[in-house]
């Protein structure tokens, strides 16, 4: 009996020795256990994975530059408003304070055309006109002298030509006084011009 399990333990060792694929670990192999030799599978995830992510990376510079985008016009609309209002409230405040000034001038001659005596009117009334003039004086407009000068279309209105001794478009009467407010001029001067010596 010893000699017969000596012998096929040899066998089976000898065909052990000769078969070597039939040893341990081996066997038959099981589709998906190793994976392809060209690597294609890992790198189909990585490219996937990156597409991904670069997707994503994209949604969200557009949202941050979206959102910048509507801060910045916000902003924007708000000093716009701002800037309106502002402009606005300075005019305003221009117009009261020279409405002020005016209102001034407005009681003196309300004074004066109460006054019964002739002399006494004429007073007032100078004085009316030099505070006129002080008022316009502190906001910058300025009478401007016509008589003798130039006829400047962009500063006189001709409403007559009339013969006169003087040269052939010089101012011979002022109807109405132009004024200025700094170098512009805000209203013209109504004149007549001398059309020259009627031959």
């Amino acid at each position: 009996m010893m000699n017969k399990d000596n012998s096929e333990e040899k066998i089976s060792e000898e065909n052990v020795r000769d078969n070597p694929d039939t040893g341990p670990g081996s066997g038959p192999e099981i589709p998906g256990d190793n994976p392809p030799e060209d690597g294609s599978g890992t790198s189909a995830g990585t490219d996937e994975c990156k597409e991904i992510s670069a997707e994503e990376r994209l949604i969200a510079e557009n949202a941050e530059l979206k959102g910048k985008y509507l801060r910045l016009a916000a902003d924007f609309e708000n000093y716009r408003k701002r800037s309106l209002k502002e402009i606005s409230d300075r005019s305003k405040r221009a117009v009261e304070s020279f409405s002020i000034e005016i209102l001034e001038v407005s009681d003196n001659i309300d004074r004066a055309l109460k006054s019964d005596d002739d002399s006494r009117l004429r007073e007032g009334l100078e004085q009316i006109q030099k505070i006129l003039e002080k008022v316009l004086k502190s906001h910058s407009i300025t009478p401007m002298e016509s008589v003798d000068k130039q006829f400047d279309p962009n500063k006189h209105e001709a409403i007559a030509y009339v013969p006169s001794d003087s040269e052939e478009g010089i101012i011979i009467d002022e109807i109405v006084c132009g004024y200025c407010m700094d170098d512009k001029v805000i209203r013209c001067a109504k004149v007549a011009v001398s059309k020259g010596k009627e031959e």
